[in-house]
């Protein structure tokens, strides 16, 4: 349940593959760095608490999760849900909704729901991913653009009137900053991949911003210093009602964590050829996000974009998450106080990236064009997520994903009278099971699906049929691979309906969950086990025999 991959891949380490951490680690630091920051400003806190969480999250990730290569810390997924909660409960509701959040990752994974996080419907994933970089984009124009205007509306569509209003107000500096780090951003890997382009950007908008004295604002101006070291650890008060109201944000929060985690460990597997362990990740997670909170971080959870360069430049071990960890707690130590001087323009810039890369305009396209049902939960997830909130949309996408897979499992389960195909296949055997069908008091049935609480009416309908009132009533259950506490009960009033009639009901063809099923609900001895039968075969012989029985009577 908790194995660290650190533990497993030290066993076989080498200097060679040291070397390699090293340097993975060097240069996924040094990416992290900028995104650390603009997340956190991104969030509606201080920068520093960007780069605190990279640190603390980032380590904790690395040396106890259950993915080699796996890069944690502050991510774009999380801006839309932390930005909510510190406009409605503050940094100090956002430290305990986080804390909470932990602790239902530590459970999750102790409870081994790691694998079940995978069913989360994919386009609820696309929905909500491609919402937030919409948020996320929106969230940017007053730095992006140099807008004169107070604080940014948490509501979308009360930020874009707010927009317009000022869009007089432009300052275009700080729009020549923006798009000049932008044009970096895109076009740089294209003179080297070894050197960050948003590093690049970060490092070119500084330097133009100081030489000519732009009128630009930056982090120190907005923001004031950065601390140059991480604060003592604090632990909030927390009492019962604050418990119930954070619990919603904490499990988005949970939620969130848990399936961008797992899916950056899914794509880090294919890309290496490994296998990562789900509920440790998730443990980890959730370790993660306790201690974070403490020293003023927000939350944090596996980086696909950041694991995926990691993985590139030859990490291969949770050493160079470790190592990125540290090249980032060295900057904050020793050179924290020049950060102040990055143009919020270019962090702007950095975070439109981001956003275009998250948006999956691919996936969202293939999305219009999926089955009608897929795509209604995906449009649906979306517009939720960019119009109300997160919580909402998930919660409301996941809801509606069910109940159209349950309409579609109950579209695909039918039940039939089948006695009359049966005696044009079989009419010319003479075997005793056979026989059976010439009766006029047998009646044999088929179900086709599980019969679960979504279909169980057709088969309670098609129960109720009564014609010619059979004696004995087959039930052939060949496909039928579940079975549900709802289909339980509808056998068992099928069963009773029978017996009321001086009939009996005899099953054929049981998988073997369903009989698991009758057995632990006791149906097989009422219905009698005699009358539960492996093969069509059996159950006809004993169908003849009963309804002779009942003729001789």
């Amino acid at each position: 349940m908790f194995r660290p991959k650190l533990i497993t891949t030290l066993r076989d380490y080498n200097r060679g593959q040291f070397l390699r951490d090293i340097g993975a680690g060097v240069i996924v630091g040094i990416v992290a760095l900028p995104l650390a920051i603009a997340f956190a400003i991104a969030s509606g806190v201080s920068p520093e608490k960007g780069l605190i969480t990279a640190v603390i999250a980032g380590f904790l990730i690395s040396a106890l999760g259950g993915s080699r290569v796996q890069i944690g810390g502050p991510t774009g997924a999380f801006v839309v849900i932390i930005y909510g909660i510190v406009r409605q409960y503050g940094e100090g509701g956002l430290a305990i909704a986080t804390i909470m959040a932990g602790i239902l990752l530590v459970i999750m994974g102790v409870a081994r729901l790691g694998a079940l996080i995978k069913f989360i419907p994919h386009p609820v994933i696309v929905g909500f991913t491609s919402g937030i970089a919409v948020v996320i984009f929106s969230s940017q124009i007053k730095d992006f653009l140099g807008l004169q205007m107070g604080p940014v509306p948490s509501e979308f569509f009360d930020k874009w009137r707010e927009y317009f209003l000022h869009l007089s107000s432009v300052n275009w500096e700080a729009l020549a900053v923006a798009v000049g780090s932008l044009l970096i951003i895109v076009f740089w890997p294209r003179i080297s991949r070894r050197v960050p382009a948003p590093l690049i950007a970060l490092l070119a908008a500084t330097a133009v911003v100081q030489l000519f004295s732009l009128h630009v604002e930056t982090i120190g101006s907005r923001f004031g210093a950065i601390p140059s070291s991480i604060p003592a650890p604090s632990i909030p008060q927390i009492d019962l009602a604050t418990i119930k109201t954070l619990f919603g944000p904490a499990l988005t929060i949970a939620l969130l964590a848990a399936i961008e985690s797992l899916l950056s460990a899914v794509v880090a597997d294919g890309m290496i050829g490994g296998k990562h362990r789900s509920n440790t990740e998730l443990i980890a997670q959730g370790i993660a996000n306790i201690a974070t909170p403490l020293f003023g971080g927000i939350p944090a959870t596996g980086a696909i974009a950041r694991t995926a360069t990691n993985i590139r430049n030859g990490g291969r071990t949770p050493i160079s998450g470790i190592v990125h960890a540290i090249v980032l707690l060295l900057f904050m130590l020793l050179l924290g106080k020049w950060a102040t001087l990055i143009p919020l323009p270019c962090l702007a810039a950095i975070l439109v990236v981001v956003a275009y890369n998250m948006s999956e305009w691919r996936s969202f396209r293939a999305m219009i064009k999926s089955p009608l049902s897929d795509a209604i939960v995906f449009i649906l997830t979306f517009v939720l997520t960019v119009a109300i909130d997160l919580t909402v949309a998930i919660e409301v996408g996941m809801v509606l994903s069910i109940l159209l897979f349950m309409r579609r499992m109950a579209m695909v389960t039918n039940v039939g009278v089948i006695t009359r195909e049966l005696n044009d296949d079989d009419g010319d055997d003479e075997s005793q099971a056979v026989a059976a069908l010439q009766m006029p008091g047998v009646e044999i049935y088929e179900i086709n699906g599980p019969l679960f609480f979504g279909a169980a009416y057709k088969f309670a309908e098609a129960m109720n049929v009564v014609e010619s009132g059979p004696i004995v009533r087959v039930i052939r259950m060949r496909n039928v691979p579940a079975l549900d506490a709802t289909g339980l009960h509808a056998l068992r009033d099928a069963w009773e309906q029978m017996r009321k009639r001086g009939g009996q009901l005899v099953l054929a063809e049981i998988h073997a969950q369903p009989l698991t099923a009758l057995e632990k609900a006791g149906l097989d001895e009422e219905i009698g086990n005699e009358n539960v039968h492996g093969t069509l075969e059996g159950a006809l012989a004993r169908a003849a025999e009963l309804a002779g029985t009942s003729g001789r009577g």
